[in-house]
């Protein structure tokens, strides 16, 4: 079980995309090194957190503001429900999707996300008659261990609409 999110195209810059990208190298190399489980899960937390400010902040042109895009995303999430994967949680925000989510035996977390990602910009790009790219190619993934992890999880992705001032939606799955 995954707790994943992923952006839209103009949602983080550059440059601090390069910065999350350091900051997950260091938290990789803390792994490498044999860090305690506690530096890590500390490390990995505030990691999350900075994320998690920054994009709630609503960076970027927002496309999933307009109620159709969050339709499309919805859909799309719901789609392979219960066939590919089980979607647990989900909250579509102005410029990021949040999904806890369980991939079925043969179907992998790229792929799923792939499907959801190549279908959401064909339909978004359609809905809003523009062209060009809506995801971001990275994604930020953790894989949930345990239980009280899995609750933690679906709590953070249910309330974050509220947290980000009531912008965006959340919903489980089915």
């Amino acid at each position: 079980t995954y707790a994943v999110t992923y952006r839209l195209a103009d949602s983080v810059p550059e440059a601090v995309l390069g910065q999350w990208r350091e900051e997950r190298d260091r938290i990789a190399r803390l792994e490498a090194a044999g860090a305690p489980v506690r530096d890590r899960v500390l490390a990995q937390q505030a990691f999350s957190d900075t994320v998690e400010r920054f994009l709630d902040q609503g960076a970027g042109a927002c496309l999933l503001a307009h109620d159709r895009c969050q339709q499309i995303v919805k859909e799309s999430l719901a789609h392979f429900d219960g066939e590919r994967y089980d979607l647990l949680a989900y909250a579509v925000m102005p410029n990021h999707v949040h999904v806890v989510v369980r991939p079925r035996e043969g179907f992998a977390l790229p792929d799923v996300l792939h499907t959801w990602k190549s279908f959401t910009s064909k339909e978004i790009n359609r809905a809003l008659d523009r062209t060009g790219e809506v995801w971001q190619q990275e994604y930020y993934d953790h894989l949930i261990r345990d239980e009280k992890d899995l609750d933690r999880q679906i709590e953070y992705v249910l309330a974050n609409p509220e947290r980000a001032g009531g912008r965006g939606v959340a919903g489980l799955g089915r």
